[in-house]
């Protein structure tokens, strides 16, 4: 029987668990499939609990490849998760929402616009004032009439929940800085590829016009008539929750991701820093709370913003996207007053209800909600500026005390049984269930043009208590095949836009760890590799010249990564997976990563298949106690990391592309020098330097040229030559240092003599006027020349990376907390005469 089949059977009348009866949003009432689903079932009926696991599977691995990650507040970033089983929905039942949602978003933008404005509704008494002056997204700041933004409202979220009759409730409005586009765009290609057939034959809305719609807002949202409009996406930066999702909103639309401290004002005006200049920005579409984006104005101690930008704002000299203060209408208190809002501002009925909520604020109300505490649990009370579940701990006593203190900070709101749908469930045999899971939907509004169009699909979120516990796309069917996606046969023209912004410092400083961190991983992980391929052979024979081989191999190994362990397994283990071992392989992926986090924009998706490849070797070593699997593990994160080059070698030639390759030549010329001072300033024996040597150029990926130069006859000097002289070998010094001029030459803060520039200049001629065989030469038991030479050129090295950082990665003093700084100098009495102002400490 088919997993559908399966699924209905199971679920009689629409219930989970025993509970109040839920809507299904598969199985009618009378046991058949709902309508939408009839239309798919020639090819959605007969999938099997196997193909759905095998779905799943592919899932699970193509958002890893893609890089696709979510963290909830003050938690870890982990996998984002998409279950293989879209929610349908037909164009009968999607157009009262879609109209009920425009609606709603038109009558949030009356509201703000009001707010901020006129402020008739609090005038005549239609808001209670302490409803809106008493919640913190009020930004008292913008609350003017003379600077009123017609348009505060461009993009709004709405959090939909059905109740036990399948009728769509508001559960919440997003409007601060909405999220989940990107997301739901990502789950909507996942699926599409992962189920092809079912995809072609569901005849729904593609979401890339609504894209494009999106694109063409933004750029018509700028002040005035301007020619080319600028618009940019301000992040919090990588450490948000959502901070996929805000890279991949910036990459689809062409528009660069910044960070509070790219930007600047100057003169009124919001600038972005580029070396050499500063760029205007016409349009910011941001993603951090209102109260963060100013230090100045707002919230002092914030170094997510950027100092006058509500002033900027103030003077119409740039756009934000959505208005400071659209947080406001975030306040679930709004809920009570949503249906009279609409009469007076729209003058119609509300047309999309929201969950039924009391506020405490109104004597009736907090009479009602103190009765209902003893209650059962269709009823919750919860702060109006905070998570749904965060008074769910306090007793009844203690709930009460806090309404009475504070009455305008809460409301009593009902909870929605929610509808449910199948959710793929894993089982201890390898395959899996579908079973009954509560959904709610997070759909998305756009005014374009002079109206607000929906985006005809959204975000499905699986509820696992009080908590998202996963993700389903939302599948829309056409009316008919005919139908122009989205409704929008045609995006309106977008104006010129000039070319692209120049490179902030910021972006260039990740490009440059993400080419050292890359080189870096790849080079310990050539270095394990051969000194693992000695533990297999020598590891019982340590008096052998393998052994004595493998314990110089091992010490060049400590050297870069430190000691944890004496058993060689476990001490590979720990080099390879152990993120909190500094030098590590698993500590270099996550240095990598987060400095590829900071610029995902800027980059194509496949860069994130390189982690897919390395996360699966780590779990395939962490699951297996067979010491072959370190090998195995090891080449293929190898492989994981040399399909960067690839990725990179297709990058246009610009200061981002010339960056990665300043960290990567420095890096690769650090870890040359580090292998070879662990590896060949000792002398040990022929025959154990003859092993020592070999293993050198393997994990300097030198061996098959050695051989063929000098036919297998191993020797320092011909080694030495070869890693370091050899301009033509793309692993020796020299061939390092000449491609740290060159891309240094090309970065925009280089003159030809700056402070980096001359220190390359110094390292070339210190090794051009190098004499091998005065390297080689033995003095006592070691080579001391080649030692001093060697820790002389790290030495070196290291200067140029303090020296690279502080010419092309600073752009001006470090940020100080606006919070922090005194408001008044004290005085010291002058002694001569003079006055003396000394700041407090």
């Amino acid at each position: 029987m088919s997993l559908l089949r399966d699924y209905a059977a199971g679920v009689t009348q629409p219930t989970l668990g025993g509970e109040v009866a839920r809507f299904d949003e598969v199985v009618g009432l009378d046991g058949a499939l709902r309508t939408p689903w009839k239309g798919l079932a020639e090819v959605a009926v007969d999938l099997t609990a196997a193909d759905l696991g095998r779905v799943d599977e592919d899932i699970a691995r193509a958002l890893a490849d893609d890089g696709v990650t979510y963290g909830r507040p003050g938690e870890r970033q982990g996998p984002w998760r998409l279950d293989p089983m879209p929610l349908v929905m037909d164009a009968e039942t999607w157009t009262p929402l879609e109209v009920g949602l425009a609606q709603r978003a038109e009558l949030l933008n009356a509201v703000l616009t009001d707010l901020y404005g006129e402020q008739r509704l609090l005038r005549d008494g239609i808001l209670p004032a302490a409803l809106v002056l008493g919640h913190p997204g009020f930004t008292r700041v913008m609350a003017r009439s003379s600077i009123t933004d017609p348009r505060p409202l461009v993009v709004s979220g709405t959090d939909l929940g059905r109740d036990s009759r399948g009728e769509w409730r508001v559960l919440a409005d997003r409007t601060q800085a909405p999220s989940g586009l990107g997301y739901a765009m990502e789950n909507r290609r996942i699926l599409s590829r992962m189920m092809p057939e079912l995809y072609r034959s569901a005849g729904l809305h593609r979401m890339e016009p609504f894209f494009s719609a999106l694109r063409s807002a933004l750029l018509q949202s700028a002040s005035g008539d301007l020619p080319d409009p600028r618009v940019v996406v301000l992040s919090p930066g990588s450490a948000s929750e959502t901070a996929y999702d805000q890279a991949f909103i910036a990459s689809a639309l062409g528009f660069p991701l910044v960070q509070g401290s790219d930007l600047v004002v100057r003169d009124g005006w919001v600038q972005m820093r580029v070396f050499g200049r500063l760029e205007r920005v016409d349009v910011i579409l941001r993603r951090v709370d209102a109260p963060w984006t100013d230090p100045l104005e707002l919230r002092g101690d914030s170094q997510l913003g950027v100092a006058g930008l509500v002033e900027a704002t103030r003077r119409g000299r740039v756009r934000i996207v959505n208005g400071l203060g659209a947080g406001v209408l975030e306040n679930p208190a709004l809920h009570a007053y949503m249906p009279a809002l609409c009469e007076e501002l729209l003058g119609e009925p509300l047309r999309l209800a929201s969950v039924p909520t009391w506020w405490c604020g109104d004597p009736d109300g907090l009479e009602l909600v103190q009765d209902r505490l003893d209650g059962s649990d269709g009823f919750i009370v919860r702060a109006i500026d905070e998570p749904t579940g965060s008074l769910l701990d306090l007793t009844r006593d203690e709930l009460v005390g806090r309404l009475l203190a504070a009455p305008h900070r809460y409301v009593g709101q009902e909870r929605l049984p929610l509808s449910q749908a199948p959710a793929w469930r894993r089982t201890s045999y390898g395959t899996g269930e579908a079973g009954p899971q509560p959904v709610t939907l997070r759909a998305f509004t756009l005014r374009y043009g002079s109206a607000y169009r929906p985006l005809v699909g959204g975000l499905v979120s699986l509820v696992e208590g009080d908590q998202p516990g996963g993700s389903k796309d939302l599948w829309v069917l056409k009316d008919d095949p005919s139908d122009p996606d989205q409704g929008l046969p045609d995006i309106l023209p977008m104006t010129n836009v000039r070319a692209s912004m120049g490179t902030v410092p910021r972006v260039l400083e990740d490009m440059y760890w993400f080419g050292r961190y890359a080189e870096r991983v790849e080079d310990l992980l050539r270095l394990v590799l051969a000194a693992h391929g000695l533990a297999e052979d020598f590891s019982t024979r340590p008096r052998s010249t393998g052994g004595a081989g493998l314990d110089v191999m091992m010490g060049a190994v400590r050297r870069l990564a430190g000691r944890r362990h004496d058993d060689l397994d476990r001490e590979f283990r720990s080099v390879l997976l152990d993120a909190t071992r500094r030098g590590s392989v698993s500590h270099g992926l996550d240095g990598l990563r987060e400095a590829l986090s900071g610029v995902r924009d800027q980059l194509s998706g496949d860069v994130w298949r390189a982690f897919g490849a390395t996360d699966r070797a780590a779990y395939s070593l962490e699951v297996s106690t067979h010491s072959q699997q370190v090998n195995e593990s090891a080449g293929r994160m190898l492989g994981g990391i040399l399909s960067l080059q690839g990725v990179t070698a297709s990058m246009i030639r610009d200061e981002g592309w010339h960056m990665i390759g300043v960290g990567r030549a420095l890096e690769r010329a650090l870890q040359l020098c580090q292998l070879l001072a662990a590896t060949t300033t000792v002398r040990r024996g022929i025959d154990v330097d003859r092993e020592v040597l070999n293993s050198v150029l393997a994990a300097a990926e030198s061996a098959v040229t050695h051989r063929r130069r000098y036919r297998g006859y191993v020797r320092p000097g011909g080694v030495l030559e070869l890693l370091l002289e050899d301009q033509q070998n793309p692993r020796s010094l020299a061939f390092c240092l000449d491609e740290l001029a060159e891309h240094l030459a090309a970065l925009p803060a280089s003159t030809g003599s700056s402070r980096p520039e001359r220190l390359v200049i110094d390292l070339q001629e210190a090794l051009a006027d190098t004499d091998i065989a005065t390297l080689v030469a033995i003095g006592g038991v070691g080579r001391p020349n080649l030692e001093a030479f060697l820790e002389t050129t790290i030495g070196q090295l290291l200067r140029l990376g303090e020296a690279i950082t502080e010419l092309h990665h600073t752009s001006g003093p470090a940020p100080q907390l606006l919070a922090g700084l005194p408001l008044v100098d004290s005085f010291t009495p002058p002694v001569t005469g003079e006055v003396v102002l000394r700041p407090q400490p």
